[in-house]
């Protein structure tokens, strides 16, 4: 009798499984916006589509993403100037796009400066996004660059970076930080971007990990002797923090079953995605020993 009740049991349970299957509506591209301006450089505005999150993304999805002739106008309080797009040749075999300084109408061009606020505007089709940053004052860099020996790694060639730096009195102020590598260009590290909550007002010494290419599967996580390694700290407002904050943290949270939902933050207007960044940018380069 148990084992027949046990039988009916499995059979009731088995017979209550059903396949659901989802049927995903394409979503309307968003315009993505990824546009930055540094202290003595000219801004730089990149315009794509956001693509489909089921997307397999290749060369050619990547190379069709671009928004092409964009009105794009960046603006410091006293000049106005329309950005030109350029063109310029990427590794996969195709253009990459973004928009800059107009060589042929410099008298509204302008360089970013310490302490000074921007707004942008962009205007593609019958849509037009607006945001603004802030370049602050290089009031937190740091006081000493060093390196040591990982004291849970045996290679003898491997060494961490770590600063040392007096955060000013005050709560509010901001940095991301990124590093070159033997003159392989600028990238942010790992976890990039950091407040003063913790530290406002006192001499603090921290670990500072390499920048990592998010798109090289075996990216170099340390740093070795004899290497040439440039620091780029950058003090950052509040909102260019929040999206930097946000986006990597959602970015370590993607199959994470435990991580809580997360939203990122940008600061572009009319449901564009990305943000308008501010750099109040300081360099370093030192040799690893």
């Amino acid at each position: 009798m148990n084992k027949l009740y046990w039988l009916l049991a499995l059979f009731l349970f088995s017979s209550c499984e059903k396949n659901i299957n989802f049927k995903l509506d394409a979503s309307e591209a968003n315009l993505v916006v990824d546009a930055q301006i540094e202290n003595d450089k000219a801004p730089v505005v990149t315009l794509t589509n956001s693509v489909g999150f089921f997307s397999q993304i290749n060369p050619m999805i990547y190379a069709t993403a671009f928004v092409h002739n964009a009105a794009v106008y960046i603006s410091n309080g006293t000049l106005t100037h329309k950005l030109k797009e350029v063109s310029i040749p990427s590794r996969y075999g195709f253009n990459s796009y973004y928009y800059s300084i107009d060589s042929s109408n410099l008298s509204t061009a302008f360089l970013g400066e310490l302490n000074t606020n921007y707004t942008l505007r962009v205007v593609t089709g019958d849509k037009e996004y607006l945001s603004s940053t802030t370049i602050p004052g290089l009031d937190w860099v740091p006081d000493t660059i060093f390196y040591k020996i990982n004291p849970y790694d045996t290679s003898i060639f491997k060494r961490d970076m770590y600063i040392t730096y007096t955060e000013p009195r005050g709560v509010g102020n901001f940095f991301r930080y990124f590093t070159n590598k033997n003159g392989r260009g600028f990238l942010p590290g790992t976890n990039s971007v950091y407040n003063d909550e913790i530290v406002d007002g006192t001499t603090f010494t921290t670990k500072v990990g390499p920048g990592i290419d998010r798109n090289d599967p075996k990216p170099s996580i340390h740093f070795f002797i004899g290497d040439t390694v440039s620091l780029k700290f950058c003090n950052i407002d509040k909102s260019t923090f929040t999206f930097w904050n946000t986006w990597e943290f959602s970015l370590q949270s993607i199959g994470n079953p435990f991580s809580q939902p997360n939203k990122v933050i940008g600061n572009i207007s009319n449901g564009a995605l990305g943000a308008f960044c501010g750099y109040a940018a300081w360099y370093k380069t030192t040799i690893v020993q």
